[in-house]
């Protein structure tokens, strides 16, 4: 083997082009990481975004980008065989409950066939930890608040949340069978400056500001544990240097879903404080200086009506504390809008 200067170890972001892969991404070349971002700038949502989130990415020396669909199997497998890749933070996936109702293949796509053959890449590659996003949709029918890593997550309500589910169970039988470390974290709606155009806060500062009516579902009567992009960023980031490990403590007699005898662990990453989506509204409404026009519809197939963070787990082992309130976070996102749309 020739001597040399040997190549630095890569980070692994997948979904780089997407709203938390882009934030990530962005971090760790920040603090000087070498970055592989990986992305196939799929048009679910304006593609122009996606190109505007990697142009502010690709001035780093250290970024790379690989256009690839994770369904690839082949294509992926190359990725992880000819780079060198010590840990992954998987984000991307076919995201949206409602979209489900419509489109439900592009799921098991990407959510099922490209997360194994990540896994897949993981195992050859015999990466140091794997970092995937979950979500708190797989909570579902569950009432009891807050909602906890230690409780049954059995009834999922969108075939998206089944997915995600999927993606922990995927997750453990690797960590068991190949003692890869993996970390799965449970996102609780996020918000902030480059967010998605499907979610809230993008649908109402687009309307409020065009003078058109929003659709506000449940009657408003939603709580939502909103959080800000810089703390999830922050708690990804901090879970990323923690790899996994086992429980020794776990029984299979009384079995922990949060931990395991493996070294695979769940976690949620919320911001412990759910707000009513009309008080969310307020805010944004008292940010651009103008009334929303209400549209008030009953609650959608696949939603459910309340989230709420149990983050004791995540705190206690790396140090996540969020710390943006919605007072804080809405007002940046509107400046951004407000700037990168010209509005």
């Amino acid at each position: 083997m020739a001597t040399g200067k040997t190549a630095q170890a890569s980070i692994l972001v997948t979904g780089v082009a997407g709203f938390i892969g882009f934030h990530v991404a962005m971090k760790l070349l920040e603090r000087g990481e070498k970055v592989i971002g990986l992305d196939n700038v799929n048009d679910y949502y304006d593609v122009r975004l996606k190109r505007a989130r990697l142009a502010k990415l690709k001035p780093f020396k250290q970024f790379t980008f690989t256009k690839t669909d994770l369904a690839n199997r082949v294509k992926t497998q190359k990725i992880f065989a000819t780079q060198p890749i010590t840990k992954v933070v998987h984000l991307a996936a076919q995201a949206g409950v409602r979209y489900s109702l419509v489109n439900p293949h592009a799921y098991t796509d990407s959510n099922i066939e490209g997360f194994l053959n990540v896994l897949e890449g993981c195992r050859r590659a015999k990466v140091q930890h794997l970092v995937y996003a979950s979500s708190s949709s797989v909570y579902g029918g569950n009432t009891q608040m807050p909602f906890s890593t230690h409780d049954n997550v059995d009834h999922p309500v969108s075939l998206y949340a089944a997915s995600k589910k999927a993606n922990e169970l995927m997750a453990h039988s690797y960590a068991h069978l190949y003692r890869i470390p993996c970390t799965g974290l449970r996102f609780f709606t996020v918000y902030g400056p480059w967010g998605r155009p499907d979610m809230a806060l993008f649908i109402f500062t687009k309307a409020i500001l065009e003078g058109k009516p929003i659709e506000v579902y449940n009657q408003g009567k939603m709580r939502r544990d909103f959080t800000y992009i810089d703390d999830i960023v922050e708690g990804v980031i901090r879970t990323l240097d923690h790899p996994a490990r086992p429980n020794r403590a776990w029984s299979g007699d009384k079995p922990d879903p949060g931990t395991s005898s493996a070294p695979a662990r769940i976690y949620n990453i919320g911001n412990h404080q759910p707000v009513e989506l009309l008080r969310f509204i307020e805010v944004l409404e008292e940010t651009i200086g103008k009334k929303a026009k209400k549209k008030l519809l009953p609650i959608q197939p696949g939603d459910v009506p309340a989230t709420y963070a149990d983050i004791d787990d995540l705190s206690r082992d790396v140090g996540f504390k969020p710390a943006t309130s919605i007072e804080a976070g809405i007002p940046r996102f509107v400046q951004w809008y407000r700037e990168f749309y010209k509005a």
